[in-house]
């Protein structure tokens, strides 16, 4: 009797591309994700909801789909929002710090903030502290009057208790300066900026947050117009600056 020839089936050799099409739809997910938490803020919010909404109901033209799952869609769009979240508490809590930094050292200065020698103001950047130099320097000089040391030692008790980083600028008047001390107001500015800044340290302060710079005449708050202005420009500005939650979150850049 003749044996029946074995029957061979047709392979599939196609079968690859499904696997290769989850695999790409999953990547795809992945990297919208990881752009989507790397700064959200509401325009990108918006540009990610809508690219969302493209990919997942655009259909390619070609010999199979991969239809991803709404459930799918959902999860990735609870992702984000659970990251904004999270960064909107973080900068709540964050900016409740800097308010109550603020209110310790209007309480500290609270003498002088009377006398309008000192300024507090909270900004973008972080907790400024304007000082007008003429209660801590002499006239074209850069060492700290002893009357105002106790005042710079409360300062540094607040300042050294915290983590955040410390600028310290020093701010001239346009009226220029040549000695042979200070052949300039960069000098001039810079020395009392590293004044303070040597103060600060000697009572507290980690040197490794601390930055002094010397600004001259190139940053002032008012026009150098009368004698009361000029008063107010010439200062030692000391930032407590803010960190940037979006730059220290995971894939910030």
């Amino acid at each position: 009797m003749a044996r029946r020839k074995k029957r061979f089936e047709h392979e599939n050799h196609d079968r690859w591309l499904i696997s290769y099409a989850d695999f790409v739809t999953l990547l795809f997910a992945f990297f919208v994700v990881m752009y989507s938490i790397s700064s959200v803020n509401d325009t990108k919010y918006k540009n990610f909801s809508d690219s969302l909404s493209i990919a997942f109901s655009h259909q390619p033209n070609s010999s199979f789909t991969t239809i991803v799952p709404n459930d799918q869609e959902q999860l990735l769009k609870a992702l984000v929002e659970k990251c904004t979240a999270r960064l909107v508490e973080q900068q709540r809590k964050l900016q409740a710090r800097m308010d109550y930094l603020a209110a310790d050292l209007r309480e500290v200065l609270s003498p002088l903030i009377k006398k309008q020698l000192v300024e507090i103001n909270s900004t973008k950047r972080g907790v400024v502290i304007n000082i007008r130099a003429s209660s801590l320097f002499k006239i074209g000089e850069a060492e700290i009057q002893p009357g105002a040391l106790e005042v710079l030692r409360q300062v540094a008790a607040v300042l050294g208790d915290e983590e955040l980083p410390i600028e310290v600028e020093g701010h001239t008047d346009d009226i220029p300066i040549m000695t042979a001390q200070f052949p300039s107001n960069w000098e001039l500015s810079s020395a009392r900026a590293s004044s303070v800044v040597r103060m600060l340290i000697d009572n507290g302060v980690p040197e490794k947050r601390m930055a002094a710079v010397g600004l001259a005449s190139n940053q002032p708050l008012v026009p150098n117009d009368t004698a009361e202005n000029r008063d107010k420009n010439r200062r030692v500005s000391i930032t407590l600056v803010k960190p940037d939650l979006e730059r220290t979150e995971p894939g910030g850049g």
